[in-house]
């Protein structure tokens, strides 16, 4: 446990509600591309789209969600998200077994998954930011970190397992289920959470769609870390449908293989979440955030070397860890400090802009990496995303005043 500190019993059951739905999330991972490929025939082109179109139009429509969930309370807004992509993924296996499941199916699941994703995480990091005192922050992302990962870790493997048994819906089925089981957990957390009071216009205004935006951009330390995360996840991302169609595709991986692949670098995760609040109170934040920062973009070109059979599979493995155990180190950090340096009135509108700008950032990079497999191959696409990880450090901050606290007094960045 990152920290071993108590952080009480409500934080108990909303960690608990997160690990059940990471769990699910886990024993999904890949279950679409795996559909489309396995049960769909789709090609590169389609998989890619599907990634990309999912996270675009979600993103769309998760806009005008966060000024419209600041001034509401977040609990009930964190259930019916919940409830909405259990009801969405389950419309998938119902749609197979009467026959009927098409790729345009899998297109809406994908919309609208992604649009409750990023409604439940700004929600949920405003809720987390009410519930904790700022020093108990990077206790508590850390410990979402290492649940996270660890979920990875077990998930995978177990979906190609059940896969390979029961048939491709059954990791579908169990993460609808995992968002049913977090909803009730979210609700048994208990006491009571007033409704946050507007002090502005009392209709949805258009400076209310652009504030968390606003804050992001005029903040010297939100905005490059902001661009960085967009360029880093978006890269990594658009790989990832490739990964799958050379793994899965040309070069003959079985699905257990496949999550395996993905599974075992997860103890990267636990080791790089567990690190975090050790380091941080050794370094400072701006020195772990740079380190991890250049660290995590040096290892995905390696992945243009995979090759078939055990060597291509370590191969894979350990460029995999290496790079979880860097994104695990800073992903805990990088939310704590986000959370430091927003104000309270507008937490849900800062998480809601990043979450839509790194998810249109992951569509669009998703959708020409797409075209690019199609013209050259996957192989080649992989590689040229590697090469441009390779210079995304430029974008993280340098200068120490680039992190000067802008909201109300946190800890800031040395």
């Amino acid at each position: 446990m990152p920290g071993g500190r108590a952080l009480g019993r409500r934080f108990r059951w909303l960690w608990a509600s997160y690990a059940v739905s990471s769990y699910g999330s886990g024993l999904g991972f890949g279950a679409f591309p795996l559909i489309a490929v396995l049960v769909l025939h789709s090609g590169p082109t389609q998989v890619a789209a599907l990634s990309a179109a999912g996270r675009a139009v979600g993103a769309v429509v998760a806009v005008p969600l966060g000024p419209w969930m600041e001034f509401r309370r977040k609990r009930p807004v964190m259930v019916a998200t919940d409830l909405i992509r259990c009801a969405a993924l389950l419309s998938v296996p119902a749609a197979f077994a009467l026959g009927r499941l098409s790729f345009a199916q899998l297109l809406v699941v994908s919309v609208v998954v992604a649009a409750a994703n990023i409604a439940f995480n700004a929600a949920s990091g405003a809720f987390l930011k009410a519930l904790l005192p700022p020093e108990d922050l990077l206790v508590a992302n850390g410990r979402f970190e290492s649940t996270s990962w660890s979920a990875t870790m077990v998930g995978p493997p177990l979906g190609g397992a059940a896969i390979g048994l029961f048939g491709p819906m059954t990791t579908v089925v169990a993460d609808g289920v995992s968002y049913l089981l977090s909803a009730l957990g979210i609700r048994a957390i208990g006491g009571k959470e007033p409704s946050p009071v507007r002090t502005g216009a009392p209709r949805l205004r258009a400076a209310d769609l652009l504030e968390g935006w606003r804050h992001i951009l005029t903040h010297p330390g939100l905005r490059p870390l902001f661009f960085n995360a967009m360029t880093v996840n978006g890269l990594i991302m658009a790989s990832e449908p490739l990964l799958a169609v050379l793994l899965l595709g040309r070069l003959g991986f079985a699905p257990w293989q496949y999550g395996l692949a993905f599974a075992a670098p997860c103890l990267g995760g636990l080791v790089g979440s567990r690190l975090a609040r050790r380091l941080v109170a050794r370094s400072g934040q701006r020195r772990v955030l740079l380190t991890a920062g250049v660290l995590r973009a040096c290892w995905p070109v390696g992945l243009v070397f995979v090759r078939p059979g055990v060597p291509g599979l370590v191969l894979v493995i350990v460029i995999q860890f290496g790079l979880v155990t860097c994104c695990a180190l800073f992903n805990p950090v990088l939310a704590t400090y986000r959370l430091d340096q927003t104000p309270a009135d507008r937490v849900v509108r800062t998480l809601s802009a990043w979450s839509v700008g790194t998810s249109a950032a992951i569509a669009a990079l998703t959708a020409v990496w797409g075209l690019l497999a199609a013209l050259t191959g996957p192989r080649v696409a992989i590689a040229a995303a590697g090469v441009l990880l390779l210079a995304t450090p430029l974008l993280l901050p340098r200068r120490a005043n680039a992190a000067r606290n802008t909201a109300e007094p946190a800890a800031s960045l040395p």
